[in-house]
């Protein structure tokens, strides 16, 4: 809430339960200065109110008319962006309205829906300046409604694994001596202090943030020092959508974040390459989330995350659009034979990912007429020259694969062959998971999953290194790869976290059209934002089955693009530079918009030179490969760990707690309003009506002549009866003889060969069932009926024994049945003794154990069965007491405000 009279303006801030309240005081008299007091006291409601009534009475013109007040609201907001000043006196910047993004936790990631700029200076001292409102305008041009998000309680410059292993790393994650000690002298402390509350653990971290993906880090800076950490609120730009996978009835949130780098930031033609900070055009970070929607805590919930990144060639090098041509000449504006700007990039890399780092390079090799090929060859040179004095096991890994030259080829399948280095990448960079390994692996090994890479701890796995793909401009081709790396990654994760019983989604599944409908969201938003327009080439384009009116939509794309490019990019361009404060409009010097270039704002560098120079041969910084292939940003070093300041949130903390945020007592509230989260995305948009017997979002079904999606051919129906099996499937098969892997890729060209005997589909011509020969007619009957195929082919010796057994224990176990039946003469005695499989003693999947209740919750038990019998019990003092406050906040004091600026 915010409050004004002529002198200040009071910023009244409260949590969502309205139970503790923070006031900023801001001076008005000041033209040109930021004045903010910050009061530490956090008060209560009655306090607050009283507070604000002091005010409204003190400064009341006159006491005897009625109706006068000495307090006007101004506005109520969700949070503050931040301050901003050009000519004159500063602006602050209100979030007036937002919208429920995802959840992930238990945090609420919100979207900004609205904003309000305050001119803060009174009108009695405000100074005008001629060019205020032009530079005003600028400003506002920066659209904050369009792909901005924050959250209150969750740090989303940071990925999921570093947000949950800052505090806590396990042991044999640690390299070097210095990062044992430190472990010993920092996190046994904080272990102890998890003990002393219970052992709860953690439920979330505040951390300092990763201020490249801040975009309004500018804006806050005049206020960092001065005000409480919870009034500081960091927006990050680029984009966030969250799914829901139905498996079997349980929940399983699908989450897709995109980062966009802060440095360097701008539009398609005017920032290309990288500055001499390493900083590249369109760095983008893009994290995709799996967790277990039915338990929402990050202690006792299951989470896996996945991290690529995508950016522009770390070069000097431009393209010149003043001869507007629809593909300007590249040009490397500089020579680096030391590759300075892609030391420096990649030395951020290591630093923020650990290793391997692989780049994954899409661009053209073979041109009539040398184009795209120039930034190849530069890129190889400088990484060969950085790779020479790195150890060879941390090089950088470079993949140069003509993405253009093999879509145009009819004998070569792209997406094959970007399914071929997706595997590659996954195995040699592995994923986060908070969870150990899941049993099931154990009991089902899959061949692939033995050869994930990253690092594994009793604690769960995390990433070291991470793929960079680049094409040209970062957008269409780029969006397909990450796809296809995306979709490998996520059977990894969804095996990791025991719903797949192998690491492998196809196409035309429900699951994988979700991702990818997802996915084609991410990249035509981040599209827009740095070229203008939406995607061009989608996943269909590249698997030759978009419709024919995608080809006139392509062509609207590209003159879209082009249009946007050519007039609308310099404005926006000017737009970034002046909200990023990468330009400070001051007095008696050019304007933003008299300057031929800018190229120095985001070269600062070049105007002095450095001190100290880097060296040309240990390009990285000093302790980066001591740790590798751990991220030397979450390495537990006491030093680093000086340096930022952690906030541990547990689950009783009321910034985290689910209840204070859906249950308001006090306050009217429709459904509508609270449970506003609404999926972008559902399983069931790409479900269709008549799924019959098979719910399974991992089921292939194809588009039949109608349009509807139908159940796959033999040979898909075949690969997918695995991916059937989820965790709410039946207990695994007796014999490990059973079970069958199979390697095959998505487009499905190592399938088994027609004729073929697959251990998967059993073939029900069987003589050892029982003497009546219409038991095997029967079956056979309604496997032709349920699978549409005929089988005549003579069974092994070890399909038959499985099928024997398996008849065996369905006649013991409808014991009921038996007198209708015409049972074998074989005995009971025969069947095979089923053996526990489990490596528990307890709660295994024959054997439960009663949990154990304590006598308070029996006793509470019991007083609500009576109480649904219609026998009550008296009240206590306690429960008097409880109503009467109730009562008294109810019907005598004013409703409560929602959180708003005074």
């Amino acid at each position: 809430m915010a409050a004004t009279h002529t002198k200040r303006y009071f910023l009244v801030g409260s949590n969502h339960a309205e139970t503790k309240y923070r006031v900023l005081k801001i001076d008005r008299t000041e033209p040109k200065d930021l004045v903010i007091i910050d009061d530490k006291h956090v008060y209560t409601q009655q306090e607050v109110r009283d507070l604000l009534g002091r005010l409204d009475f003190g400064n009341r013109t006159k006491m005897s008319q009625k109706g006068s007040s000495g307090l006007s609201r101004a506005v109520s907001a969700c949070g503050i962006v931040g301050f901003v000043q050009f000519l004159e006196g500063f602006y602050i910047v209100l979030i007036t309205k937002r919208r429920k993004m995802a959840d992930i936790g238990g945090h609420a990631i919100y979207k900004i829906e609205d904003t309000s700029m305050i001119y803060i200076p009174n009108d009695s001292v405000r100074v005008t300046h001629p060019d205020e409102a032009r530079y005003l305008r600028i400003f506002q041009n920066v659209d904050l409604s369009s792909n901005f998000y924050f959250s209150y309680s969750y740090d989303l410059s940071h990925s999921l694994q570093y947000n949950l292993t800052i505090l806590r790393t396990p042991t044999e994650m640690l390299k070097t001596e210095t990062a044992t000690q430190s472990r010993h002298e920092g996190f046994d402390i904080f272990d102890e202090e998890l003990s002393n509350h219970g052992g709860s653990g953690v439920f979330g971290i505040c951390s300092d943030p990763y201020m490249k993906y801040v975009w309004n880090g500018e804006l806050l800076k005049c206020v960092r020092d001065i005000v409480h950490r919870d009034w500081l609120l960091h927006i990050i730009h680029g984009f966030c959508g969250q799914s829901k996978l139905l498996i079997y009835g349980r929940p399983v949130y699908v989450t897709l974040m995109a980062r966009r780098s802060s440095r360097f930031a701008g539009t398609r033609f005017l920032k290309r390459g990288a500055n001499c900070e390493g900083d590249v055009a369109n760095e983008v970070e893009t994290e995709q989330i799996v967790h277990d929607a039915s338990v929402m805590s990050f202690t006792a919930g299951s989470y896996s995350s996945y991290v690529q990144v995508r950016g522009s060639v770390p070069l000097y090098w431009s393209q010149d659009i003043s001869t507007m041509m629809p593909k300007p000449p590249i040009t490397l504006d500089q020579a680096d034979p030391y590759a300075h700007a892609a030391a420096f990039h990649f030395d951020q890399m290591f630093q923020r990912f650990g290793s391997p780092i692989i780049i994954l390079n899409l661009v053209k090799e073979r041109e009539k007429r040398k184009h795209e090929r120039i930034l190849s060859d530069e890129l190889v040179a400088a990484v060969g020259y950085l790779n020479q004095f790195i150890p060879p096991e941390h090089a950088i890994v470079y993949i140069p694969w003509d993405m253009a030259k093999y879509t145009k080829s009819k004998l070569c399948n792209v997406l094959d062959r970007l399914n071929v280095i997706a595997e590659n990448v996954v195995k040699k960079t592995g994923f986060f998971v908070n969870r150990p390994d899941p049993y099931c692996s154990v009991i089902r090994p899959d061949e692939k999953w033995n050869e994930v890479g990253g690092i594994v701890g009793p604690a769960g796995r995390l990433q070291t290194g991470v793929l960079r793909t680049n094409c040209v401009d970062c957008l269409d081709r780029t969006n397909t790869a990450q796809f296809m790396v995306g979709k490998c990654a996520l059977a990894y994760q969804l095996y990791s976290l025991g719903f797949i019983d192998n690491p492998n989604l196809q196409f035309d599944t429900d699951a994988v059209r979700l991702f990818e409908e997802l996915y084609e969201d991410h990249g035509d938003t981040l599209s827009l934002q740095y070229g203008g327009s939406q995607l061009v080439h989608r996943v269909k384009t590249y698997r030759k089955i978009a419709p024919w009116t995608q080809h006139s939509k392509d062509i609207m794309q590209t003159l879209s693009r082009y249009y946007s490019n050519a007039f609308s990019d310099a404005d926006r361009q000017d737009a970034i530079n002046l909200f990023l404060g990468v330009f400070h409009p001051v007095e008696g010097k050019s304007h933003l918009w008299e300057l031929p270039t800018d190229y120095y704002l985001h070269h600062r560098n070049t105007m002095k030179l450095p001190l100290t120079k880097r060296s040309y041969t240990f390009w990285w910084t000093p302790g980066v490969l001591e740790n590798l292939p751990l991220p030397f940003d979450e390495v537990p070093i006491t030093e680093n760990r000086k340096k930022m300041s952690i906030k541990r949130f547990s689950k009783c903390d009321e910034e985290t707690n689910i209840y204070n945020e859906f249950f308001r007592p006090y306050v009217l509230t429709t459904f509508d309003d609270i449970f506003c989260l609404a999926m972008t995305n559902s399983a069931r948009d790409f479900m269709p009506k008549n799924v019959g017997s098979d719910p399974s979002p991992f089921t292939v079904r194809k588009p039949d002549e109608t349009g509807k999606s139908v159940l796959g051919n033999k040979a898909n129906r075949d690969d997918t009866v695995l991916q059937r099996k989820t965790a709410a499937s039946a207990p695994p098969p007796p014999s490990e003889e059973a079970v069958s892997s199979s390697s095959e890729d998505d487009s499905g060209t190592d399938r088994e060969e027609e004729g073929a005997v697959s251990q998967r589909s059993t073939p029900v011509k069987i003589t050892d069932v029982g003497d009546n020969p219409k038991t095997a007619e029967i079956s056979a009957q309604s496997t032709k009926d349920t699978y549409g195929i005929n089988l005549s082919d003579v069974p092994s010796e070890t399909d038959l024994q499985i099928y024997t057994r398996f008849v065996q224990l369905g006649l013991c176990q409808h014991r009921h049945d038996r007198r209708n039946l015409k049972l074998t003469s074989k005995p009971l005695d025969t069947v095979l003794k089923l053996n526990c499989i489990s490596s528990f003693s307890q709660d295994n999947i024959y054997e439960v154990q009663p949990p154990k209740v304590d006598r308070r919750s029996i006793e509470i038990f019991n007083a609500h069965i009576q109480a649904g019998r219609g026998i009550t019990q008296p009240l206590g003092k306690e429960d008097m007491f409880t109503y009467r406050d109730y009562f008294k906040n109810r019907y005598i004091l004013l409703p409560c405000p929602a959180p708003r600026i005074v």
